[in-house]
């Protein structure tokens, strides 16, 4: 029997803004002192009241149309509720029933991603693991955090590789966000299956949990094919879990069972009201975006008559482009 894989992905994107999502602390972090950049709203203290970032919204509004996504002008906020020390408030503010865009897509080698959603949310603490202890640094806690959320179309670890360089170069070309895998700036989230029926989705997905290098999202993906394939030649089903990614044996572990949308308990956030965009506005963000790479990329081929590959290599170096 032949097995397939399905591979969704969904992949967090810190946005480069001066300010934190939801206060005035700022948002770069990497390299200061730990809970330096901190106050009573990032910390979720009683009695205090978020404001959204506008230059957040703006920014994703700007990603959401990169990728082709249909632009809600109203942002509704809710509250995810989970446990992790690294989440101060016991309940994450993000997106659930109206993200900000929606049904997009982007072209890879010929093949068309869809996007599910393009969402803003905040980020969460950051967790140091001493020999024993574990520490908890608030600093990125608030920081604008983009998700997006593709659809399962990846069967190839090749393909899911080329989408996420093309979101890197997108969200750089856009100016809105470094991307800097190895300050945790963007972070990726494969979710794994395997089926003999690639035109019916499996019962179960197994989801990989925060991988900071394209070569690791590689070993991750590689490494669950052959487990979940050795669970399924016994006739067995692989658990619907939560799995972290060691680099150093190039293994997966198991980090808990996968909740559900219902165990989150989400509801509308009522400390902010809706988020309307005009839609005069929007169109005025989205003129003043760059031009994208797949138009820069089309205009240098009919222009200059350049080969499409020497073209893309040109315009993966802002400088020259």
């Amino acid at each position: 029997m032949k097995l397939t894989p399905i591979i969704g992905l969904e992949v967090h994107i810190e946005l480069s803004t001066h300010n934190k999502m939801f206060c005035n602390c700022l948002a770069d972090h990497f390299g200061t002192e730990p809970n330096t950049q901190i106050c009573p709203v990032c910390l979720g203290m009683p009695g205090t009241l978020p404001v959204p970032n506008k230059q957040a919204l703006i920014n994703t509004i700007k990603i959401a149309k990169a990728l082709n996504c249909k632009i809600n002008n109203e942002f509704i906020f809710a509250r995810k509720h989970y446990f992790y020390p690294d989440l101060p408030k016991g309940y994450q503010i993000t997106q659930f029933q109206d993200p900000v865009g929606s049904d997009g897509w982007i072209e890879i080698g010929g093949k068309k991603i869809r996007i599910n959603r393009v969402h803003i949310e905040e980020d969460t603490g950051k967790l140091l693991h001493e020999k024993d202890e574990s520490l908890v640094d608030f600093n990125r806690a608030g920081v604008p955090l983009v998700e997006i959320v593709s659809e399962p179309d990846f069967h190839k670890t090749e393909e899911v590789i080329a989408y996420l360089k093309e979101v890197r170069l997108i969200v750089r070309n856009l100016a809105v966000a470094e991307a800097r895998m190895e300050r945790g700036q963007m972070r990726l989230e494969p979710n794994i299956s395997l089926t003999s029926n690639v035109s019916k989705l499996p019962d179960y997905k197994v989801e990989v949990k925060n991988i900071n290098s394209f070569r690791f999202v590689k070993g991750a993906i590689k490494y669950e094919i052959k487990r979940q394939t050795k669970i399924l030649a016994k006739g067995k089903t692989p658990k619907q879990e939560t799995r972290g990614y060691d680099s150093n044996d190039g293994k997966t572990f198991f980090q808990r069972s996968k909740e559900t949308t219902t165990e989150y308990r989400y509801f509308p956030e009522p400390d902010i009201p809706p988020v309307v965009f005009e839609k005069d506005e929007i169109e005025k963000i989205v003129r003043a975006m760059p031009e994208t790479r797949t138009d820069k990329i089309k205009r240098f081929v009919n222009d200059y008559q350049i080969k499409e590959e020497s073209v893309r290599k040109i315009v993966e170096d802002k400088k020259k482009s």
